[in-house]
């Protein structure tokens, strides 16, 4: 099973190119934080490269900018090819199948709180509308006071 789980913030913004046929592909950096601290304490980070292709490449180049927190899910892919000296060169990146904005475009231009921390859908944590969410992607966790029907065929045990 080829399968990888990512959430990190982008190194810089997104480069959208398109194929020879029109097929829109989009490349960035993930900088993913490391669960452990190294000998002096500090977190390190592994920086991962993002490929994702067709309407999800435009959309991902349209609302994510350096610095904007994202998840990815998809699978690694290594390919190669011959450099220009010759030398047969491989690389191994991530090809997304799908890429979850994990915050808002006002959060992530720094928009923080009155209590220091980010406020993922930006501007007063007390006066968020219904709308904040479906900007980026429906919450299927908001309290909107309905009552959600799990059957025991939605169970995972």
């Amino acid at each position: 099973m080829n399968r990888c789980v990512l959430v990190g913030r982008l190194t810089k913004d997104v480069d959208l190119r398109y194929t020879p046929n029109g097929v829109p592909v989009a490349t960035f950096t993930l900088a993913v934080n490391r669960t452990f601290s190294n000998q002096q304490g500090e977190r390190d980070a592994d920086f991962i490269n993002i490929v994702v292709w067709r309407k999800p490449a435009e959309n991902v180049a349209n609302y994510l900018k350096k610095g904007s927190l994202a998840g990815v899910d998809g699978r690694i892919q290594t390919r190669n090819y011959e450099g220009q000296d010759g030398k047969r060169i491989y690389v191994t990146e991530v090809v997304a199948d799908s890429v979850q904005f994990l915050e808002s475009r006002s959060s992530s231009a720094g928009e923080r709180n009155e209590t220091g921390f980010d406020n993922p859908l930006g501007g007063n944590p007390n006066q968020r509308s219904n709308n904040d969410f479906t900007r980026v992607n429906d919450d299927p966790f908001a309290n909107d006071g309905k009552t959600i029907d799990i059957g025991n065929d939605d169970l995972p045990f």
